[in-house]
């Protein structure tokens, strides 16, 4: 018989946080879309090309980059992305 295992969450979140949805864009023309870089390898390849459709598709577009993935974003990012764009897209690749 096997015990049962405890998986611990790293996060040490102690109760699940439910956010509701922000509503989607109504389109891309003219809004600025922010692309957060964690800093992992070839997530700037993502990046790139995802950048070059945003704008073929009328967006303005802002790139900001994690100092490292193993931490969250530093507040002062978070508050700039906030301030500046109407959507952002975080890239996560290895």
């Amino acid at each position: 018989m096997t015990e049962p295992r405890i998986v611990l969450d790293p996060t040490s979140e102690r109760s699940l946080a439910i956010r509701a949805r922000l509503p989607r864009l109504d389109s891309l023309e003219g809004k600025t879309i922010g692309l957060l870089d964690i800093s992992k390898a070839r997530g700037d390849v993502f990046l790139d090309r995802l950048e070059t459709r945003l704008r073929d598709r009328g967006a303005e577009v802002e790139r900001f980059r994690k100092p490292t993935f193993t931490k969250p974003a530093p507040e002062d990012l978070r508050q700039q992305i906030t301030v500046k764009c109407a959507a952002v897209v975080e890239a996560l690749a290895d």
